[in-house]
């Protein structure tokens, strides 16, 4: 297929590069040129805007967040140019009230948008095994299949209003970092007993807590590496500030949400923004005088 991929971040390099090996035509575009310029040696496109490279048969979004998206779709003004893609399949991590408000302004162009984010850390992201949370036009989601599967594992839809994807994915990242949380919580309260953290650990991620969060925050926990990131602690607020604000939207109080909100807020202050999601478990540490 002709695809256009948008962002090339941790996230977006490496499914770029599958969207290639898979076959796809691929025009690449970055805010900073030298990325884009990067993947012409794999086999993609480099293009110089946005524009170029939303349209095709598909158009890939994975930036960093809400402003960029709005920057570059919204202000960008891409949807307003003559040539424009089958399907604009969204895949960042965005609030629900912005899925929102490009489903209406894709209504309006005469494009298909999904809402495709993804559950996966760039390991996952370059082996091709991402979980896709889908949802949009059941025939959109169709056509988009063959650029999907080259991204990830399974594709999960969420029926036809691209919102629920977001909400499905805020839901989840809330899920982790409560997780992350509760280990960090765990361990400064084990070793304040003499216990030490990796013990414990080792011990509830091989046992009661052996799913894959558990054991590979609580592996980076246990030997305190927080670099380089997987997922920054910066975005992890980001997406803890989303469900917040999602959540007050629909009359669903996340008195969790808040506390987590609070400790991503400390460690941030601290210094440990641009460190993996993990740090969390310094702030607990802080917090019983152990750091």
């Amino acid at each position: 297929m002709d695809v256009g991929f948008l962002g090339l971040g941790r996230m977006g390099r490496p499914m770029a590069l599958n969207l290639v090996k898979a076959g796809h035509r691929v025009r690449v575009w970055n805010r900073s040129a030298e990325a884009a310029e990067s993947l012409r040696a794999e086999g993609a496109v480099p293009v110089a805007s946005p524009a170029e490279a939303f349209r095709g048969e598909v158009a890939i979004t994975m930036l960093a967040d809400d402003a960029a998206l709005r920057s570059v779709i919204v202000e960008g003004g891409v949807l307003d140019q003559a040539e424009l893609p089958g399907i604009h399949v969204g895949m960042s991590t965005i609030s629900v009230a912005l899925a929102r408000d490009l489903t209406a302004l894709h209504e309006r162009a005469g494009v298909a948008y999904l809402s495709a984010p993804v559950f996966g850390r760039p390991d996952v992201a370059a082996a091709a095994k991402l979980a896709i949370v889908a949802a949009g036009p059941e025939a959109a989601i169709t056509r988009a299949q063959p650029v999907l599967d080259a991204l990830g594992a399974k594709t999960w839809p969420f029926g036809p209003e691209p919102a629920r994807a977001n909400a499905v994915k805020l839901a989840g990242n809330f899920m982790l970092v409560a997780a992350i949380e509760a280990m960090s919580e765990a361990s400064a309260f084990a070793e304040a007993h003499g216990v030490p953290a990796a013990d414990l650990l080792d011990l509830l991620t091989g046992t009661i807590f052996a799913a894959p969060v558990y054991k590979n925050y609580g592996a980076a926990i246990a030997a305190g590496r927080y670099e380089p990131p997987g997922f920054n602690l910066s975005l992890g607020a980001k997406d803890i500030r989303l469900a917040l604000a999602a959540g007050e939207a629909a009359g669903v109080p996340m008195p969790l949400a808040s506390l987590l909100r609070d400790g991503l807020i400390e460690a941030i202050a601290h210094g440990h923004g641009a460190k993996d999601l993990a740090a969390l478990a310094l702030v607990s540490a802080r917090r019983s005088g152990r750091s």
